[in-house]
């Protein structure tokens, strides 16, 4: 429990500001399938009725419900017989059950979709790949065609030519959780990049993959870039794909921060539950070390509920809230943070009974300085920070202009001494 003397440190006054990021246009989804369809469809040499696994991540990607049934909708009408599966690797609690719930909660339906949901945790082996053994979805394997549909971006432990997306969704999301368990433990003496690449190239020669939709969204949250990319030119369209991406990406507008405050963390925010690449924190065993940003400590407020209770990454918090520890699912948590090797992310910070307390614990643990010079951003999470609260002192350190919302004022508790959710 805090300690009763926290009651006597000041904190510093708040302020809503905006940040500014320069946001690539939204596509029109159907016209970009609609215009680059014809070229794929002539590849697609296949008899009428034959069975086409289209491949669906965990990721709360807009308008993924949209794209999965216009692509289901050209592969009808060609005469083929798409189905959806799961390609999450061990989300879910790592069983059928809870992707299929994951789908669902995604708005992919049979319903919403036009194709009939099938998942299952069976997996082949495909052989090894210099070393590494090669596991794949049996439904998915067993279909006459696969598609693989995936956002791109950065991924949250390793940098590379490509990171997250579909090369990645083949090596560790089409793995289940077998194949997503030995690609992280191989990544412990071999550098994750190598691992996914290495095994994403031998399946998209192995398995029956007929094209991929890459997606990529713009600071807003809308789609910028879709494409979609036969099966020879994943790697390279998946390429030049994430240094668009990355030119999209948002962040801390300081780079060293007293005190972050993060509202919520969830799966559909990032597969770590927040970005390290905004916070900087790197607990995994194999994560990469940044430099930038230097955060002293976070304090984590609650638990998104479509993370269905996994708190994966609320290991990179030094203090949260019982709010949060109570809706924590123990057994899908543990699931997520074994199978990805790093149990470091499921580690229960202090827990205290509100918020005011855990931002004055917080503080007590920080170096001694005067209220004036304390340096604290909260933000909603990691993936929404266009507009984010900064203290004073955080005005000399800002890297870029940022357009002030409101006027400074002090925290603001409501009666049970938690913050108000306001002005997000």
């Amino acid at each position: 429990m805090p300690n009763s003397d926290n009651q006597a440190i000041k904190l510093p006054r708040m302020r809503l500001v905006r940040q500014h990021f320069n946001a690539a246009a939204k596509a029109d989804i159907k016209a970009q399938i609609d215009e680059q369809w014809p070229v794929v469809r002539r590849q697609l040499n296949l008899p009428g009725g034959s069975t086409i696994a289209v491949c669906v991540g965990s990721r709360g990607i807009v308008d993924l419900a949209e794209i999965v049934r216009t692509v289901v909708a050209r592969l009808k009408q060609i005469g083929l017989k798409p189905f959806i599966t799961s390609a999450m690797g061990s989300h879910g609690g790592g069983c059928a059950e809870g992707q299929a719930k994951i789908l669902a909660g995604l708005g992919i339906n049979e319903t919403g979709v036009g194709a009939p949901i099938r998942v299952s945790m069976d997996v082949v082996c495909l052989g090894r790949q210099e070393g590494i053994s090669l596991y794949f979805d049996k439904l998915a394997y067993e279909a006459d065609g696969i598609v693989v549909i995936n956002r791109i971006k950065a991924h949250t432990d390793f940098v590379g030519p490509t990171e997250s997306g579909l090369i990645k969704m083949l090596a560790v999301g089409l793995g289940n959780r077998v194949g997503a368990e030995y690609c992280h433990r191989s990544a412990i003496e071999m550098d994750m990049y190598e691992v996914v690449s290495r095994v994403g190239r031998a399946l998209i020669d192995k398995a029956p993959v007929l094209f991929g939709v890459g997606i990529v969204e713009n600071v807003e949250h809308q789609i910028s870039a879709l494409r979609l990319i036969q099966p020879q030119d994943i790697e390279r369209t998946e390429i030049e794909l994430l240094k668009q991406a990355k030119e999209n990406m948002p962040g801390l507008p300081l780079d060293e921060v007293d005190l972050l405050i993060v509202d919520e963390i969830g799966k559909e925010i990032s597969g770590a539950g927040l970005d390290p690449i905004v916070t900087g924190r790197v607990p995994g065993i194999f994560a990469m070390q940044r430099e930038h940003p230097k955060v002293t400590r976070i304090f984590i407020r609650d638990l998104t509920a479509a993370s269905k209770g996994n708190a994966i990454g609320i290991g990179q918090a030094d203090f949260t809230t019982q709010r949060l520890v109570e809706k924590i699912d123990k057994a899908a948590t543990a699931v997520n943070c074994i199978a990805g090797c790093c149990p470091e992310e499921a580690k229960i910070p202090i827990a205290c009974g509100n918020d005011r307390d855990a931002i004055l614990s917080a503080v007590a643990t920080i170096r001694p300085c005067p209220v004036a010079e304390l340096k604290i951003v909260r933000i909603k999470n990691t993936r929404d920070l266009e507009e984010i609260y900064i203290s004073e002192a955080c005005e000399s350190h800002l890297k870029k202009e940022v357009a002030g919302q409101t006027e400074y004022a002090p925290f603001d508790f409501d009666d049970d001494g938690n913050l108000r959710a306001k002005g997000w």
